[in-house]
């Protein structure tokens, strides 16, 4: 199979994906690969579906809890859709940039907006997918257009108006069968010094309250609300560094998990689960995962 998928983009056959997944899980896939453009990407996903071969389309796996499994199947990035190009107020972006490099390149033109997004390791295409967000700001705040591929694989722009979105949520989260490649946002006029204050900020901020220092795949939980957000929910259900094996809740906030050491998806997948019993028998309250659990 490796002659066939060489013409596609670029190859690794049984890679650990140890490296592409912040939580830092240990796994294997048979295959990944990085198409080169979009035309490489639409011939690639026909021969997969023709083939009838398994699939995962990965981002900066900064979202994700990847399974401790052996993939059996192709895991697809699209780093190559990088491109960056900026007309006055207007971004247009490819799927794969990272979105804190977006972020700074931003700031470094004098386009404010983006300043919550420095400390976030996701891709672009993966922080559509979830409106990722911070500091009350989301990435739907800046969305004018997203380029995709459809479910028959036609290269289709979906207005904002055209997408269906909330608090850390999008119709691309439960219909797998669009395929994000770049999105052209509108962003506001500024200054570098004024927005590099800001940014200095909320780093040093989020480095006095955020476990930065362990593999983490940030917020596990939505908000219930303003008044009741996770962290202090899970906090007060004294969950603090409860954990199973190297899972651990993290002390320095709560609605964090981080890794200690060779934790597995199942060590994390059963502490969310725990929590999850916790916080809902103490509280009546249902938290919400935001990560998404990915099973091969």
């Amino acid at each position: 199979m490796i002659e066939s998928l060489n013409k596609y983009g670029e190859l690794t056959e049984n890679i650990d994906l140890i490296n592409y997944n912040t939580y830092k899980i240990k796994t294997m896939a048979k295959y990944l690969i990085k198409p080169y453009n979009s035309e490489n990407l639409i011939s690639l996903l026909k021969y997969l579906k023709e083939n009838n071969l398994k699939y995962f389309i990965l981002g900066g796996g900064s979202n994700v809890i990847l399974s401790s499994n052996y993939f059996e199947g192709i895991i697809i990035k699209l780093d190559n859709f990088n491109e960056i190009e900026i007309n006055g107020l207007e971004v247009k972006v490819g799927s794969g940039v990272m979105l804190n490099k977006l972020a700074i390149e931003m700031i470094n033109n004098n386009l404010k907006g983006l300043e919550w997004a420095t400390g976030i390791p996701g891709t672009i295409g993966g922080s559509i997918v979830s409106n990722a967000g911070a500091y009350k700001a989301e990435m739907f705040d800046h969305i004018k257009e997203v380029y995709c591929l459809d479910k028959d694989l036609n290269l289709v722009t979906l207005r904002k108006n055209d997408i269906l979105y909330g608090y850390r949520d999008t119709m691309f989260k439960r219909d797998k069968s669009y395929i994000i490649l770049g999105a052209t946002l509108v962003l506001k006029s500024g200054t570098k010094e004024s927005s590099m204050a800001l940014v200095e900020d909320r780093l040093s901020r989020r480095m006095a309250s955020q476990p930065l220092e362990y593999p983490s795949a940030g917020s596990v939980f939505r908000n219930p609300s303003e008044e009741k957000p996770a962290g202090k929910l899970i906090e007060d259900a004294g969950l603090k560094d409860a954990h199973i094996n190297d899972a651990y809740v993290a002390n320095k906030h709560a609605n964090f998990i981080i890794n200690k050491g060779n934790a597995s998806s199942d060590d994390i997948i059963k502490l969310i689960k725990e929590v999850e019993n916790v916080v809902a028998n103490k509280y009546q309250i249902n938290l919400k995962l935001e990560q998404e659990i990915v099973n091969w």
